[in-house]
């Protein structure tokens, strides 16, 4: 494995591990050996800890001490109670941040255009958090946007699998078409319920895809 600089070292290997989660190949309930897998990643232990510790933050990993590093299991229950929290708090969020000005709608304009063509999984959920981020800048709350933050850490692990495929990158950008056309309009009440069914929309996906791995732990077709 190689990385290109120090600076991005510990990044990319977030980027690996939550990847080994989603496919299977860091096992639910494991505990991870970090020589080992140090060794198998070609890093040394401090960007590895590094990493570890942004993935326990994440909570898509468990730490205790003297115990070290354990692989949180991915499940329905856990991410239908942290998906339900988007389509309230978003919402609420653009409401109170009101429309954006033309500068904002044109970066958000952009954005969707590369999340269409992203291909990187770890890539589109980056674009898409901050096309979330950036329609939401202008919100006065910002206990409110920390609690938006925290859940879009804590489902990433879950989105790897529904921006994997094509089709899904494809329904989130029409979603936000069709927020940014009720923007455009000044109808923020409807970009507000556009909002809703945007962060409704992944739920049905990734409830498929957890029983499908719940039976087959190899990623199904389209999902590796």
């Amino acid at each position: 494995m190689q990385y290109e600089s120090r600076a991005n070292i510990s990044e990319e290997i977030v980027a690996v591990l939550r990847a080994m989660i989603v496919d299977g190949r860091l096992q639910p309930g494991s505990r991870i050996n970090e020589v080992h897998l140090a060794k198998q990643l070609g890093v040394s232990r401090t960007p590895l800890r590094e990493a570890l510790s942004r993935l326990v933050v994440e909570d898509a990993i468990s730490s205790a001490p003297r115990i070290g590093f354990h692989v949180r299991p991915l499940s329905v229950d856990e991410f239908e109670q942290l998906y339900d929290l988007r389509p309230l708090l978003d919402p609420e969020a653009l409401r109170l941040a009101g429309i954006p000005g033309s500068d904002r709608l044109a970066k958000l304009d952009e954005l969707n255009d590369q999340l269409l063509k992203a291909e990187d999984p770890e890539v589109a959920i980056d674009i898409d958090d901050l096309w979330h981020t950036e329609l939401l800048a202008e919100c006065p709350n910002q206990v409110l946007l920390q609690f938006i933050k925290i859940t879009m850490m804590r489902t990433r692990r879950y989105e790897i699998a529904l921006l994997r495929e094509q089709q899904n990158r494809v329904v989130a950008t029409g979603d936000h078409l069709r927020i940014m056309a009720a923007l455009k309009a000044g109808n923020l009440p409807s970009a507000c319920a556009a909002l809703k069914e945007n962060m409704r929309s992944g739920r049905a996906p990734i409830i498929k895809w957890l029983k499908q791995r719940s039976v087959n732990p190899q990623p199904p077709e389209g999902m590796h």
